[in-house]
């Protein structure tokens, strides 16, 4: 093997360097600190960094660090790819399109929740080490949602781990991660043996399994319980008094009560059977449902909407037309001087004057018994209402009820399921295969997502994160400044200066660590072809075999683990998870910790020093 024994060329320190420096702490302490929105860092960021090299000009090999190269990350393809991938991801969610598989995985998680919650994420550390961990992530992320939702827990200690799975199962082999690839690329281009599909499995393996204990076991404790937004504020737990209607084919003609429920309405409490004139009140005994009966149920919003949803014509609406997609689930308060005060759901004609049919009543001061069109309205009652999305939103100008907005939910469109997955599984083959770079395959699947009806453009754009969107540019647009300015060069040369006198196991454990830590504030990508040929010239200049200098760049700049933009996996579930900036560093600095550790333990061993 040829071996490339030119030293390092020394880098001169500029006041641009340290300038940049100071920048890029200050940005991310703001972030650690969360003391102002993460769009706003990051904006100041791109605006500190555009007047630095505007008015302190920078020319590297003969092109200047100007503001088409800082904001270049706009159109970085990974950032496209991520955008695009929300937009399809909010297309299976819109539609309904895993409910079926969802609720066949629910009912494993109640019974082994521990055990269904590791070998899932077994599973896709296992696939990611043969196929785009990207595309995994996606696939997984409206899984988990909805599982969480299921299970009455946040999204937030689910989506880390899917995602810290998927990066570590990337460490295996070549194809893993395309951080390898690049790493294996930059060797070759200084003359070092061709990188094989699994030369580093052992090693990374062995890394992979330390951090799965971590991530399976340790990380959903250190994570917050922290209920979606949308959850919050509808108030789940809220009891809304409902009718379902028995009609002539429904699953729920021939049931009868078990200890008081009626299976097919899990979760919803039975107040009243109406068959005909005759009222049938709780326990029920011996009592079989039959087409015409209706049963008045306390459920909560999010039972009345999985019921509406999946079977729409359980819900006694008499509503006219209009598709599920087209419709808009909202919850409107009667107001202290209307006019529906006193009187019953049947004289209010509400349906007639407003598009609209009332679901469900909540009274706080006491639940209500009886039919629900025999309820005389009180002020202060919560309606839940449902309508076409223009008739919901005509409800602001009401007199009659005050249009509580926030609460506002479009039901899913099941009829474009089938559609939505199709589509779906074809940018998840095309990226998977290689066939096309995930970007154009992201990109596509999102507009035949609009095109085919799954979206409509109103709700890809609500899909897109703009957090995201400002974390990956100015995350990019600070790779480009410390590679211009020599900085990221600097710190390894005065690393490897320091440290060669120590031994290859003290020198190969502190690149590890600096490259750790470079690869959550550069991006994954740019670390890689930065430190691969600093660890060569290292290891050549002691006199060592390269390999496990190149090894220990693979492992280490797959640790992006401590930031939100340090890895595209990271920023897909930041969204779902609610995630702050803090969550990152709080979930993440151990896991880069123990893999340091785990792997300056296991080099020594592995590769005979």
């Amino acid at each position: 093997m040829a071996r490339h024994d030119s030293p390092m060329m020394a880098i001169e320190p500029n006041w641009q360097m340290w300038a940049t420096f100071a920048l890029i702490a200050g940005a991310i302490i703001l972030y650690a600190s969360e003391r102002f929105p993460l769009e706003q860092t990051s904006l100041a960021l791109l605006a500190a960094l555009l007047l630095l090299f505007h008015f302190a000009p920078l020319e590297v090999a003969g092109q200047s660090l100007d503001a088409r190269a800082l904001l270049a990350g706009f159109a970085d393809p990974a950032l496209i790819a991520v955008l695009a991938l929300m937009v399809v991801g909010q297309g299976l969610i819109r539609t309904g399109a895993l409910d079926e598989p969802i609720r066949f995985m629910t009912t494993r998680f109640q019974r082994h929740p521990a055990l269904a919650m590791s070998l899932t994420l077994l599973i896709i550390a296992a696939l990611s080490a043969f196929i785009n961990n990207t595309p995994i992530v996606v696939i997984f992320i409206p899984v988990m949602v909805t599982v969480a939702d299921r299970l009455n827990r946040g999204p937030s200690r689910l989506m880390m781990p899917l995602s810290f799975a998927a990066i570590l199962g990337g460490m295996v082999t070549l194809i893993g991660s395309s951080t390898n690839l690049l790493v294996a690329g930059a060797a070759a281009g200084m003359e070092q043996a061709v990188i094989g599909f699994f030369d580093f499995a052992v090693p990374g393996g062995m890394l992979a399994a330390v951090g799965l204990v971590y991530v399976i076991w340790i990380l959903p404790r250190l994570l917050p319980e922290r209920a979606s937004i949308a959850s919050e504020m509808a108030g789940e737990g809220k009891q809304f008094i409902a009718q379902i209607a028995v009609r002539p084919g429904s699953p729920l003609v021939g049931q009868s009560s078990v200890a008081g429920m009626i299976p097919h309405l899990k979760g919803m409490t039975v107040r009243l059977i109406q068959r005909g004139e005759e009222s049938h009140l709780p326990p029920f005994e011996d009592l079989q449902l039959q087409p015409g009966d209706k049963v008045i149920v306390a459920a909560t919003r999010a039972l009345l909407t999985e019921a509406l949803s999946r079977t729409p014509e359980m819900v006694d609406t008499d509503t006219e037309g209009g598709e599920a997609g087209d419709s808009m689930l909202a919850e409107a308060m009667v107001t202290p001087a209307s006019r529906v005060i006193g009187r019953n759901l049947r004289m209010v004609g509400f349906h007639y004057h407003t598009g609209c049919v009332i679901l469900g009543v909540q009274r706080r001061s006491r639940m209500m018994r009886g039919r629900m069109e025999d309820i005389r309205l009180e002020a202060g009652d919560v309606l839940l209402i449902l309508g076409p999305r223009e008739r919901v939103t005509d409800l602001r100008f009401s007199r009659e009820v005050l249009l509580i907005e926030w609460s506002a939910l479009e039901l899913p469109s099941r009829h474009h399921a089938k559609r939505a997955l199709g589509i779906f599984a074809t940018v998840v083959v095309a990226s998977a295969t290689g066939f096309i770079p995930i970007a154009v395959a992201a990109l596509a699947g999102a507009l035949a997502m609009i095109t085919l009806g799954c979206l409509n453009v109103r709700q890809a754009a609500r899909a897109v994160d703009r957090q995201v969107a400002m974390l990956v540019t100015a995350a990019l647009a600070m790779g480009s400044a410390m590679q211009a300015t020599g900085g990221a060069a600097y710190l390894a040369q005065h690393m490897i200066a320091a440290l060669s006198d120590l031994g290859p196991a003290v020198l190969l454990s502190a690149l590890f660590a600096l490259v750790a830590v470079m690869t959550n504030v550069l991006s994954n990508a740019a670390t890689a072809v930065l430190f691969t040929p600093i660890a060569i010239n290292a290891a050549l200049a002691m006199g060592m075999e390269p390999t496990a200098f190149i090894h220990a760049v693979i492992f280490a700049a797959n640790c992006s683990f401590a930031t939100p933009m340090g890895y595209q996996t990271n920023l897909l579930v930041m969204g779902p998870g609610h995630y702050k900036f803090s969550d990152y560093l709080r979930g993440g600095t151990p896991l880069i910790v123990l893999i340091w550790l785990a792997f300056s333990l296991l080099a020594p061993w592995y590769y005979g020093f």
